[in-house]
């Protein structure tokens, strides 16, 4: 391999030391020119290569109505200046450029904009200042838009990350929509799992969910609520500037949610229900403690492991994250909440009820009594109903039964079974419409005191034994209740336990011989009046 420059500059300078050979000699030695071995014995480095001047390029001649553009901006409102794309298309359509690619103009803009700006004494655009966080004083949160199949349906959810600045730790979780409940609900399940509160500062958008209105710089106005639940739990809120430039303040919880949306949801995620889904995302979240960020020599779990001892104790009193509201049953059966309708016990039209509203559920209390509870729709102007609610009303309206808006929910959610409809269909058959009506909601009361399961295997045993009656349903799901329970310590083959019959098999089977004579009518002959016999002609 051939000597590189300097290495050849650092011979010539040792054989001219060390030998005193001549810049006539050293110049034929190394086969150089003599000029060359000047520069050498009067530098240790060759001189830097003489740069070529730069080549014209086609841009040349539209460069100044570029600068014009970039300059004009420096005035215009923020979202009202020049894209890239806008510029392409006014040089193109008022200045008669042809044969010059978009990316080409685009590289010349992406370093001449802020050479614009400070040339107008206005400095860089964007200054990043590093920070460094002391361990378990700092944390930032935030909100962001993700999209999950519910039940086969796209729906759009919200993320909740509560982020330790020192260790990147980092929770997540998942509700239905960025109201206050799922705020505080979201710092009662961070705090848990951290097991402690931050000593120092939590950086805050301006949410709705915590200030209530932006009075200066960093003067805010918080709601109540918030204010309670910080005192609760002793945080310290530092709320970012209003708009774009305050992301800056707590850049890394916005990374943050980048990645964990990503990594963790994409592809979209199916699930059933949002609590199927978030106890995926406390996996995730345990999973990512082994995740480097950057160069860290250590993992994420092993700096949070420093920081959090030094964390603040959790408080033992629980506080109440739920919004209480006081809504009055109509003659529906049905309740209003947050522009969506909810189903309750019909014996209760007309009177108040108690309703606590979750992020992600509510529950409806008659008093103290627990009498209702309901996911909570994701969306406006939904309506959710429980047929269990309107059995009595049914009871005695059979015929609404058929048509019932809470019979359909019940199919689409599976509580309803095929099984349900074949036995309603075969019991309507032999009984009539009403009556058979009558028989099912029977039935389906039965859901109240047993699991559905045990409900089902009931109603697919009588119908396979033709036993059209509600009291035949119930002794069939008892006996599969126990034959659960028996296989759960008696694992005996599926053969050996007793074969489904009908009552009526039942009984006979039950009764022993009957050896009696068969009954005669003989003896009540003589009860029956004699017919005289008719008189003789003269």
């Amino acid at each position: 391999m051939a000597p590189s420059k300097i290495e050849m500059y650092a011979a010539i300078r040792r054989d001219s030391r060390m030998l005193g050979l001549s810049v006539r000699a050293l110049a034929r030695k190394y086969g150089v020119h003599r000029r060359t071995v000047r520069e050498a014995l009067s530098s240790a480095f060759p001189a830097p290569r003489k740069k070529l001047p730069p080549r014209r390029s086609r841009l040349d001649a539209f460069k100044p109505a570029i600068d014009e553009m970039l300059r004009a901006d420096l005035d215009a409102p923020r979202k009202q200046r020049h894209t890239v794309k806008r510029m392409f298309e006014r040089l193109r359509d008022e200045h008669e450029m042809e044969g010059i690619s978009y990316s080409t103009v685009c590289d010349y803009v992406q370093w001449r904009r802020p050479e614009i700006r400070h040339e107008a004494g206005l400095g860089p655009g964007q200054v990043f200042i590093p920070q460094s966080h002391r361990p378990g004083a700092e944390a930032e949160v935030d909100f962001g838009d993700v999209w999950v199949k519910l039940r086969g349906q796209p729906t759009k959810c919200t993320l909740f990350t509560f982020r330790m600045s020192f260790s990147g730790k980092a929770v997540h979780r998942i509700f239905a929509s960025e109201g206050q409940e799922a705020f505080l609900e979201g710092h009662v399940h961070a705090l848990r799992v951290l097991g402690g509160v931050p000593t120092g500062k939590v950086r805050y958008d301006n949410l709705r969910s915590a200030v209530s209105r932006v009075l200066g710089f960093r003067e805010r106005r918080e709601s109540e609520r918030w204010v309670a639940f910080r005192s609760h739990y002793g945080l310290e809120a530092f709320y970012c500037q209003p708009g774009k430039e305050g992301a800056h303040e707590k850049g890394g919880v916005e990374g943050e949610v980048g990645r964990f949306r990503r990594n963790h949801l994409v592809p979209v995620p199916e699930v059933d229900s949002l609590a199927e889904l978030n106890a995926r995302v406390e996996r995730w979240d345990v999973e990512d403690d082994d995740r480097r960020i950057g160069s860290r020599p250590h993992t994420v779990g092993e700096h949070f492991a420093v920081e959090q001892p030094l964390l603040r104790a959790l408080p033992e009193e629980h506080f109440e994250t739920a919004r209480l509201f006081s809504p009055r049953v109509d003659r529906y059966g049905q309740i209003g909440i947050r522009m969506n309708r909810y189903s309750v016990p019909v014996r209760l039209i007309g009177q108040q009820v108690r309703v606590l509203l979750h992020a992600s559920e509510l529950v409806i209390y008659e008093g103290r009594t627990e009498v209702a509870w309901h996911e909570r729709l994701a969306t406006r102007g939904g309506v959710r109903l429980e047929l269990d609610h309107y059995l009595e009303a049914l009871l005695r309206k059979p015929g609404a039964l058929p048509g019932a808006t809470a019979l359909e929910q019940a199919r689409a959610a599976g509580k309803f079974t095929p099984v349900h409809d074949a036995w309603w269909a075969a019991v309507r058959k032999i009984h009539g419409d009403p009556a058979g009506t009558r028989a099912l909601i029977e039935v389906l009361l039965l859901h109240r005191t047993m699991t559905h399961e045990h409900v089902v295997a009931g109603i697919a045993a009588a119908l396979q034994a033709g036993a059209m009656t509600s009291d035949a349903v119930a002794v069939e799901a008892r006996k599969a209740a126990r034959t659960d329970t028996v296989s759960t310590v008696d694992h005996r083959p599926e053969e050996s336990f007793p074969r489904v019959t009908s009552l009526t098999e039942r009984r006979l089977a039950a009764l022993p011989p009957d050896t009696r004579p068969l009954p005669s009518v003989a003896a009540y002959d003589s009860l029956l009046r004699r017919h005289r016999p008719p008189p003789a002609e003269p």
